[in-house]
């Protein structure tokens, strides 16, 4: 056993020197968004974790997430493998969160330091000066340059027209959530290379790059849910041996995590994720994924940031509602634009039965849209009403 410390993920440089203590066998971390210590935190954890990752709990429910020193270091080592090699990186997500860990895990395995970013709010013109920052004269001989990004990351730096300096990096790897693909076009047409990512905590962050599995990782479908297996895969749940049971499976010799996520792998092994097993409504007697319906409602221009909740419904029993921000007003209109594209995307009972507009999208410390929050603001809004 080993001391597992409770760290505030505000200092990111602090979090970075005590996660390289940690790959090299030292206490074991607990990067949190605050200062604060949780009374049921325990004090020690197994030799082999290096970190634990508490997850947003973006559909209600947190879990503690128990990764090894070699799971990280696998990861890091099939990511330098599938792009450019080795790197150095612009640290702008948040140090408690996956994608951010693996910044600084990836920094320390090809021995570079990460240019951090100020927490708090993200400012494009603090990316920009750290993009300059890490390009010079002897860029042929510097090891790559890379970047993680969350999709509403991406669109703001486009939006204050950083192009440039997204070009200077050998790849600006976007994940967390699904990325619009009308994003991602307009991404590709500055000249930016995009790398979209697929993982979890439980995967210690990305481990499928454009839909390709990295390194060792395998991807399967068991009735419907998308696993993954491979040498990334965490542990355990910290004082959840029940949930870490229904979670990590093991078939002939081969330990497997099942993402909760419905999807489909083809012949050469690529994967395509189609969304939530668990955001699947009936409505009107038909089932709705949320997820394709939200995918669908980003591909429309003005609503890439759109979050699509569930909403009771006194005559379908729940329909899907479109949350925007600032747009005010345009609620009806937007409406009757985005129904006849959900209906050619996913059919009649997927069309939205409102949109609620408001005028930020509350967040997690992740980035990702609070989806709990969302769905009680929508389920008060009298916006929705039973069509």
């Amino acid at each position: 056993m080993k001391p597992l410390l409770a760290l505030d993920a505000r200092d990111p440089a602090r979090i970075v020197e005590a996660l390289r203590d940690a790959l090299s066998g030292g206490p074991a971390i607990n990067p949190r968004v605050d200062d604060s210590v949780p009374s049921d935190l325990p004090a020690e954890v197994e030799t082999k974790i290096a970190l634990v990752i508490e997850t947003s709990g973006s559909t209600g429910t947190a879990k503690r997430v128990a990764l090894s020193s070699g799971a990280l270091l696998a990861g890091a080592a099939a990511a330098d493998a599938a792009l450019a090699g080795p790197g150095q990186w612009v640290l702008a997500l948040p140090a408690h969160y996956v994608a951010g860990t693996n910044v600084i895990v990836r920094s320390i395995a090809a021995q570079t330091e990460p240019r951090i970013l100020r927490p708090g709010h993200f400012d494009p013109a603090d990316f920009v000066a750290a993009a300059e920052a890490l390009y010079g004269p002897a860029r042929r001989d510097a090891p790559a340059r890379y970047a993680s990004l969350v999709p509403a990351q991406l669109s703001t730096l486009l939006d204050a027209g950083a192009g440039e300096a997204l070009r200077l990096f050998d790849a600006i790897l976007v994940g967390g959530q699904a990325t619009p693909a009308v994003l991602r076009r307009r991404a590709l047409d500055e000249g930016v290379t995009v790398v979209r990512t697929y993982g979890s905590s439980e995967t210690s962050g990305g481990c499928v790059y454009d839909g390709v599995p990295i390194g060792a990782t395998r991807a399967a479908v068991v009735d419907g849910q998308l696993e993954l297996s491979g040498p990334t895969l965490a542990e355990y749940y910290l004082g959840d041996p029940a949930r870490t049971a229904a979670t990590f499976v093991e078939r002939d010799g081969v330990r497997w995590y099942r993402t909760g996520d419905a999807g489909s792998v083809a012949a050469d092994g690529s994967v395509t994720v189609t969304g939530r097993l668990d955001d699947v409504i009936i409505s009107g007697g038909e089932k709705v994924s949320l997820g394709t319906v939200e995918r669908a409602v980003r591909e429309v221009p003005g609503f890439e940031q759109a979050v699509v909740v569930r909403c009771a419904s006194e005559r379908w029993g729940e329909v899907p509602v479109v949350v925007v921000a600032g747009r005010r007003g345009q609620e009806q209109a937007d409406l009757q634009i985005l129904r006849p594209a959900v209906l050619q995307a996913a059919g009649r009972a997927a069309r939205p039965d409102a949109v609620v507009s408001i005028d930020d999208l509350p967040l997690l410390a992740s980035g990702k849209p609070d989806r709990v929050a969302l769905t009680a603001l929508v389920a008060s809004s009298r916006a929705v009403r039973p069509s």
